[in-house]
C-alpha cells in the first residue's frame, strides 16, 4: 500500500548526482530549502483554515462583516501552493503521463523523461520570468487588490515569482543530475 502524504523524515529528492558533486551538493542545499520551505507552507495552510473557519463563525453567529479574512486566506493559499511546487518537483510527484513507460526500453524512458524535463524547463522559465514581470509592475506601480482591505498585489505576485523559481531550478537541477549520473557510468 503506498501512501501519498508529505513525509519530511525520508529524503523526497530524486535526482542521479553523484554525492560531492558539485550537482549533488546543489540537490542538498535544495532537498533542505525545500523541506524548510513545505513546514512553512504547512502552517500557512492551518492559518489560511483558522482565518476561514473564524470567518464563517464571525458572519454565522455575529453577523460581523469580514473583509479581510477570504482575501488572506488566498494569498497564504498562493503562498503554499506555488512555494511548494519544487517539493513536491524534487519526488516526481506533479502529474505526468507514464502511459509509454512500460512499453520503452530503459534508454526510451530516460530520453522521455529528457524531453518531458527539458518542455517543463523551458515552461517554467516562461512562467516564471511572467511572474516576475508581474511583480514587478504591481511592486513599482503600487498596485493593491479592489477590496476595501486592499492590500498590496506584490505579495501573492512574490511568492508565486518565487516558488515558479524555485521549481524551474528544480527541474534544472534534476536535468543536471540526469546528465552528472550519466556522465558517472
Amino acid at each position: 500500500m503506498s501512501a501519498h502524504g508529505i513525509d519530511l523524515g525520508h529524503p523526497a529528492t530524486v535526482t542521479a548526482a553523484r554525492p560531492g558533486s558539485p550537482v549533488g551538493r546543489i540537490a542538498r542545499a535544495m532537498t533542505l530549502l525545500n523541506r524548510a520551505i513545505v513546514v512553512l507552507c504547512s502552517i500557512a495552510l492551518i492559518v489560511a483554515s483558522t482565518i476561514l473557519s473564524y470567518s464563517v463563525a464571525a458572519r454565522y453567529f455575529f453577523n460581523a462583516a469580514t473583509y479581510w479574512q477570504d482575501e488572506a486566506a488566498v494569498f497564504l493559499l498562493v503562498g503554499a501552493t506555488f512555494l511548494s511546487t519544487a517539493f513536491v518537483q524534487a519526488g516526481r510527484g506533479h502529474i505526468g503521463i507514464e502511459a509509454l513507460t512500460g512499453y520503452l526500453s530503459k534508454r526510451g524512458n530516460a530520453i522521455r523523461m529528457l524531453a518531458v524535463d527539458t518542455a517543463s524547463l523551458l515552461f517554467c522559465c516562461f512562467f516564471a520570468w511572467k511572474s516576475w514581470t508581474l511583480f514587478h509592475e504591481a511592486w513599482v506601480d503600487g498596485q493593491v487588490s479592489g477590496s476595501t482591505w486592499a492590500p498590496p498585489l506584490w505579495i501573492p505576485y512574490s511568492m508565486m515569482s518565487l516558488g515558479m523559481t524555485l521549481m524551474t531550478l528544480q527541474i534544472a537541477l534534476q536535468l543536471a543530475s540526469s546528465v552528472d549520473g550519466w556522465r558517472s557510468k
